[in-house]
């Protein structure tokens, strides 16, 4: 390859989870850092970083046809874009991407981004680099201080995964469970909050698994982070995700109920319905022990909203299996979930496994169970309505003097009014609708 001038501009495409979103928002930083700009709205960047996923099926082809893209758009405007290609995709395909993409320069893995600006430098000279190493926790350590921001931020605490779900690349892509030091935690907090944050969303593979020594050297989980993260003065909400039935203590139930910056909204995956597909599927909990968890959640917090993932079609699901899916369902009423058919991916036992289903059986039953969780979003929010509760002002809306921003439940409410973004304010919502409520200013919850 040849030298190539050091770009002026970037881009970074994230695809995925909130985690790859984090994951972009520091290479954005890092990148800065080095004097590189954020391209402008329609424009072509020098460096297009793409931050891929490898959770569904074919991840690594769409990597290569949004590479031909990259290509193709550069040659009509008359420029070659340097290509990075970053995340999971980038730690499972490694020099496999090199080999079948001559147009990239730099392939990352999610541990090994932080060594993006050396990559960077051997790029512009005419070297193509791979690091797709695995550190525990450097990156962590070599990531530059937080940016100026909006008005909520994620931050990872916890990083990979050791539950080995049998249709699950996790493991293999961001390696083992580990956990980011307390101190760290609440130091990046407070920054971000300096920074402009008013909500700060906790991320892990599994975030109810982190485990740390607080200031007194206590052992504490999540539950203590959060506590701790409640006394950040300015921070006015913190949320969590993802986690698993199986880290689930007794304390972080509780701080649901004792916390008031702790959001009444817990996204607690569940996959499947029946006993045998969760044992299939390696997740270490059954139907009944997920649905006691629940049962305890809002024992803790009444109003608490639940969220869910669900799974259709794994590898021999039998239809009075998927049925079983369907009545978890009916019982908790979920007022959020994401829902998927299932996606062999390689390396995976599932992959594998004997009764792989036909698509068209999938695609049928993941529009039964979307019917069924589209019909329970729109009750939860039909139940919300005369309620008055916090707002946050996320953003503008398309029409003048409009606001849009999230309730403590995670919905999406749209207003009218004076408002800033950032505010918290008071506001009864009035009207739901299947993904949004229609909300009408109160008065300023903060002053």
């Amino acid at each position: 390859m040849k030298p190539q001038t050091r770009p002026q501009t970037y881009r970074v495409k994230s695809f995925g989870c909130q985690m790859n979103v984090y994951d972009g928002e520091r290479m954005g930083e890092l990148l800065a850092a080095r004097g590189i700009r954020p391209a402008g709205e329609g424009e072509e960047a020098d460096l297009v970083v793409l931050n891929t996923c490898h959770i569904r099926e074919k991840a690594a082809e769409k990597v290569y046809s949004d590479i031909g893209r990259l290509v193709k758009a550069g040659e009509e405007a008359g420029k070659k874009p340097m290509i990075a290609v970053a995340g999971c995709v980038a730690q499972a395909e490694g020099e496999e991407i090199m080999a079948r993409a001559p147009a990239v320069s730099m392939v990352v893995g999610p541990q090994a981004y932080h060594r993006l600006p050396e990559m960077l430098d051997k790029a512009t000279k005419g070297e193509r680099a791979t690091d797709t190493d695995m550190p525990a926790i450097a990156k962590f350590d070599a990531l530059p201080a937080r940016r100026k921001r909006g008005p909520t931020a994620f931050l990872t605490v916890q990083e990979g995964c050791d539950k080995f779900c049998t249709y699950c690349v996790v493991p293999y892509t961001r390696g083992a469970e580990i956990s980011r030091p307390f101190d760290d935690l609440v130091g990046e907090a407070r920054k971000l909050v300096e920074a402009g944050a008013k909500e700060i969303t906790l991320l892990g593979q599994n975030v109810n698994a982190w485990r740390g020594e607080d200031g007194r050297g206590r052992a504490v989980g999540l539950a203590g982070l959060i506590r701790a993260l409640a006394q950040v003065d300015g921070l006015e909400r913190i949320r969590y995700t993802t986690s698993h039935p199986n880290d689930m203590e007794d304390d972080l139930i509780a701080a649901h109920g004792e916390v008031d910056k702790l959001m009444p909204y817990l996204h607690l995956p569940v996959q499947a319905g029946s006993d045998r597909v969760l044992k299939a599927m390696n997740r270490q909990h059954t139907a009944e022990s997920y649905l006691k968890l629940l049962e305890r959640f809002r024992a803790a917090r009444p109003d608490i909203a639940l969220s869910g993932d669900f799974i259709v079609g794994f590898p021999g699901e039998s239809e009075a299996e998927f049925e079983e899916t369907l009545a978890l369902v009916d019982e908790v009423r979920y007022a959020h979930a994401f829902s998927f058919k299932y996606s062999p991916r390689p390396g995976t036992p599932a992959a594998t496994m004997a009764d792989q289903l036909p698509r068209e059986v999938m695609d049928d039953r993941l529009q039964r169970l979307q019917a069924r969780l589209n019909r329970d979003q729109l009750a939860f929010n039909r139940g919300t309505v005369g309620r008055t509760c916090d707002v946050l002002v996320e953003r503008r809306g398309k029409h003048a003097g409009q606001w849009l921003g999230k309730s403590p439940w995670l919905q999406s409410v749209w207003f009218e009014g004076e408002a800033e973004i950032g505010d918290v304010l008071r506001v009864e919502l009035a009207e739901a609708g299947p993904n949004s409520m229609r909300g009408v200013l109160r008065q300023a919850a903060l002053a």
